[in-house]
């Protein structure tokens, strides 16, 4: 699962590093391409909404393995797009079907027992944040020795190769909920409003996700100054550095078995914060700059590997609208870092955007304070 989850959520950012090589063959400025890495954000938010809080009406083997042959086909049709609009549609429903993780991530935490709840979840997000960060790197690769519709091809190949494994080992799950798909869409607000508790994991996490969203949005710009005189392939090396903390970040899931979850909250929450302050002194230092993510990256997945814990303890039935809830405010908090992060860079530099991510580990900090139950 955790494999599945790392290779799936992959098919999200393999277009990132290819965007120039694309514009470059439909003969199109890069600002005209740049709308593939959003369709597909968008297909990925749409998927959270309609695909995954299915996953509590389904079987949830059979569903995985049907959404599967989707994926295929808008991998390869991605590949063979003959026009930048085809490329788009093409993005969007790569983007809508590749919402797996966000199910087995609650198939995860239903399947383990009790006491082990932690470690599977961290288990199964550190192979969906080894997928995020190191997604870059790798298409960046094939690309740059192949083409970028290389990229789609193999991704193709990968998904048909993990349909058969799953197919052999995943086992499968009784749904819960007897309801209509409408009645099913309705009852996420429901989620929303009678859980606090989920209200607070999900504010939590759309903050420190903001916090890590200005960090890689930012990265390229500052790489590419004078100081460094590097570029995007540079900059998604660094997913490697990120892989090392979201590693390491797995012992939390161990972790909050048994300790106290809003004391591993806190402490990760400032470690990210501390990151920020080193960060911030390296616009001119690359050892700086990694030990800075390497922290960064450990105190975000942290964070966000305990949260899930606590919004699946004692087993929901409601497991995936719950998920569907918290993942939406989590990527919604990304797109405000991406946006902010921006902003700060053009009229402050990397002094601003350091500022800016500090500024969101701190109200992290703050709401955590206030509202921990």
């Amino acid at each position: 699962m955790a494999v599945t989850t790392g290779m799936v959520v992959a098919n999200n950012y393999y277009n990132q590093p290819l965007l120039a090589d694309m514009a470059r063959e439909f003969d199109v400025s890069e600002a005209a391409i740049s709308d593939v890495p959003m369709l597909t954000q968008i297909g990925y938010a749409l998927g959270l909404f309609l695909i995954v809080p299915l996953g509590d009406k389904l079987k949830r083997k059979k569903m995985i393995l049907i959404d599967f042959a989707f994926i295929i086909a808008a991998l390869i049709s991605a590949g063979l797009a003959p026009t930048p609009a085809a490329l788009k549609v093409s993005s969007l429903f790569i983007g809508l079907t590749s919402v797996i993780p966000q199910i087995m991530i609650p198939m995860a935490a239903q399947l383990a027992e009790d006491h082990s709840r932690g470690k599977a979840i961290g288990t199964v997000m550190t192979g969906m944040f080894i997928g995020i960060l190191g997604s870059r790197t790798l298409s960046g690769f094939i690309g740059s020795y192949l083409d970028w519709r290389s990229v789609f091809f193999i991704a193709s190949g990968i998904m048909a190769l993990l349909w058969v494994f799953l197919r052999w080992k995943l086992p499968e799950i009784t749904p819960d909920f007897k309801g209509t798909y409408r009645q099913l869409l309705l009852s996420i607000v429901d989620q929303f409003r009678n859980r606090p508790r989920l209200r607070l994991a999900a504010l939590r996490g759309s903050l420190v996700f903001a916090s890590f969203s200005v960090f890689w949005t930012t990265l390229v710009f500052l790489l590419e100054t004078p100081a460094f005189g590097m570029g995007s392939r540079e900059a998604g090396a660094f997913g490697v550095v990120g892989i090392a903390g979201a590693v390491i970040a797995t012992v939390v899931g161990k972790l909050s078995d048994t300790m106290n979850k809003n004391v591993i909250i806190a402490v990760s929450t400032v470690i990210a914060m501390i990151s920020w302050v080193i960060l911030g002194f390296g616009a001119g230092s690359m050892l700086l700059l990694v030990i800075g993510a390497l922290l960064l990256d450990l105190g975000i997945q942290a964070v966000h590997i305990t949260n899930q814990t606590i919004i699946f303890e004692n087993n929901p039935p409601e497991r995936n609208r719950i998920n569907t809830v918290y993942m939406v405010l989590y990527f919604t908090g990304g797109a405000l870092g991406t946006f902010i992060g921006g902003i700060v860079w053009q009229h402050f530099g990397w002094t601003g955007v350091a500022a800016a991510g500090f500024g969101f580990g701190g109200l992290t900090l703050l709401v955590h304070l206030i509202w921990k139950s």
